[in-house]
């Protein structure tokens, strides 16, 4: 058996292909792995534990129950940062930390959604640092249901505008210092990550380090990618 890890799904009640995509690849996955990986934006947004939609409802039944044959883990991504430990009892997923470093077959690994190491996209990390404050946080949580959900369509709207105008941008994509400091930091394993819908492999090198960066495939137009980790190695596959 093996490791999957995927990520950028960007569900919500707009994208029932995707949706469909990911409760068919549950059922498929389902008893098949040793574990899921979901490296964040899991959700196009996530205002709270408390919201109790049908598609977040049936979403999370379904998560649920893969995860009582396998085990579930979720990051947070810079959509749904508001995870937390409702969403982890509902779903039955552990939230890791960002980064989380992994052991597979002696080989070492370090999963992360990615944001953090866009560095030169200095707004958005401004942004980023207020959104994980607890402070903050709790103050959007106590906002009405309906207001943050007026909030994050907003949001979104602005995104999705910006990105029709620009396209992936030099500022959306990682910069080589922050990755060769998260390197250095844990000792150079396999950077895993997803965020900035670029997915490919990249070797990495200063000195006599060498390692590679695998970019998950982020899912789209009823598509999507994952990574698939075992005793050999590390790949990228298509779903079918």
């Amino acid at each position: 058996m093996a490791i999957h890890l995927i990520s950028d799904l960007h569900l919500s009640d707009d994208t029932p292909e995707l949706t469909a995509l990911f409760l068919g690849t549950l059922q498929a996955w389902q008893g098949q792995l040793d574990a899921l990986y979901i490296l964040g934006d899991l959700f196009e947004y996530w205002v709270g534990d408390d919201d109790d939609s049908p598609f977040l409802r049936d979403t999370l039944a379904a998560m649920r129950a893969f995860a009582d044959k396998t085990p579930l883990y979720v990051m947070h991504g810079n959509r749904d940062f508001l995870l937390g430990e409702g969403f982890a009892r509902a779903s039955g997923a552990r939230l890791l930390s960002d980064p989380h470093p992994l052991v597979v077959g002696g080989a070492r690994y370090l999963l992360s959604h990615g944001d953090a190491l866009c560095t030169d996209d200095t707004a958005y990390q401004q942004f980023r640092a207020q959104s994980r404050s607890p402070a903050w946080q709790q103050a959007m949580l106590a906002r009405p249901l309906a207001e943050r959900h007026l909030i994050a369509r907003m949001a979104r709207q602005e995104s999705e505008a910006a990105k029709r105008q620009t396209g992936l941008t030099a500022i959306s994509d990682v910069t080589d210092a922050a990755v060769l400091a998260l390197l250095d930091a844990h000792g150079w394993p396999v950077l895993v990550h997803g965020h900035t819908h670029r997915p490919a492999v990249h070797v990495v090198e200063r000195g006599e380090r060498q390692t590679q960066r695998w970019v998950i495939a982020d899912w789209h137009d009823g598509q999507g990618g994952y990574l698939a980790i075992d005793g050999h190695g590390i790949g990228a596959h298509a779903l079918p």
